[in-house]
């Protein structure tokens, strides 16, 4: 495994401390360097782990699309950030306002499914009149509030699992599954629904973690084996197709999974296979938990259909390495995100708190 930044700026890298994984002890996947935005190549790891340096708008959404930095309060970071950088580009290069205006847009537009990724842009949008700087204080303070919201939900959610599930900690450690990745590799901080399962661990109830593998680019066996590796809790890697016939084998105690977006009624958009997780536990009798920030709330759409699903490149699942494994005829349907309804989420935990809808049909509380 090799530690690099692309472009190479000697003075400005800190290989970050590994442990017996490879993992580094700590991540940040999203910084502003001062001339553009350093990411973590997450499409690299967990081979190697690699930091690209961005300073063009261009570079921006490829990364987005490309998924070198991926995770609703990472995008909404680089949304941030990216504001930050297309001001600076207009400076260099003479925009127009509209030309600006465009190159923003592009951004909001990369990954249209999450909603903190638009968020992050209008954020920092609301800066630009007192110039480059504060919208990087905006972008920053941003940040700082990831890791806070973090910290909140994993005790939130702690707190409730704990009280949710006391007879069957009375027998021991718990069974958690989750699916993509939803930790400090997708946020500023711990994460969301890894944050929670980091909170779970600390305090000793923790058997074992089942992770999706999270087609089709592997999210959990890449990214969320690779943290839960780094942090020492006991986890195995299982493909997609295997999650509800394990829970319904009695293998899991709950699930905690992430959102890219909420709507307004509870509706909620993650990574593609997440409702099939939300049925098994619906049928099993076991809680399924999104764990989210408050703000991936979307008061503007009003159900899970209004949600738009991004579709993926198809020779993403047509073709492995390089490689054609599906007939030349063939098409694909390749969607990265799925809706779960309201119906099936047992705890929707946020930094404010855990909502447990009496009657599913009301919308979840926005203020």
């Amino acid at each position: 495994m090799g530690i690099h930044v692309d472009p190479v700026r000697d003075d400005a890298v800190r290989s970050p401390a590994s442990d017996h994984s490879g993992a580094p002890a700590t991540v940040q996947p999203v910084t502003w360097t001062g001339t553009g935005i350093r990411l973590l190549d997450q499409t690299r790891l967990p081979e190697d782990v690699v930091y690209l340096d961005v300073t063009e708008v261009d570079q921006v959404v490829d990364a987005i699309s490309r998924l070198v930095v991926r995770g609703a309060p990472a995008l909404g970071a680089v949304g941030a950030y990216g504001v930050a950088l297309a001001a600076r580009q207009a400076q260099r290069d003479g925009w127009s306002p509209e030309e600006f205006e465009r190159a923003t847009e592009r951004i909001r537009a990369a990954r249209p499914t999450a909603v903190a990724l638009s968020l992050g842009v209008r954020e920092a949008g609301r800066h630009l009149d007192a110039g480059v700087a504060a919208v990087v204080a905006a972008a920053d303070q941003l940040t700082i509030q990831d890791a806070q919201r973090n910290r909140e939900i994993a005790r939130h959610g702690a707190d409730w699992i704990g009280g949710r599930l006391s007879e069957r900690l009375g027998r021991g450690p718990l069974r958690v599954l989750t699916h993509c990745n939803t930790g400090s590799l997708a946020a500023a901080g711990v994460g969301t629904a890894l944050g929670i399962i980091r909170e779970l661990h600390a305090r000793g109830w923790v058997d074992l973690v089942h992770v999706d593998e999270t087609r089709p680019l592997l999210q959990g066996s890449r990214l969320t084996a690779w943290e839960l590796s780094a942090a020492g809790i006991p986890h195995v890697v299982q493909v997609d197709g295997a999650a509800a016939g394990t829970i319904l084998r009695g293998e899991v105690d709950l699930a905690v999974v992430g959102a890219d977006r909420i709507a307004a009624n509870g509706d909620v958009a993650n990574k593609v296979g997440t409702v099939g997780v939300a049925l098994a536990c619906a049928y099993a009798g076991i809680p399924f938990i999104v764990a989210a920030s408050h703000d991936t709330i979307d008061p503007d759409t009003a159900t899970g259909a209004d949600i738009p699903i991004e579709q993926r490149d198809p020779d993403e699942v047509l073709s492995f390495r390089g490689a054609r494994v599906a007939p030349a005829r063939s098409g694909a349907h390749n969607p990265a995100f799925d809706v779960t309804p309201a119906a099936l989420v047992d705890a929707l935990v946020t930094e404010r708190g855990v909502t447990e809808p009496a009657d599913r049909r009301r919308p979840v509380p926005t203020t």
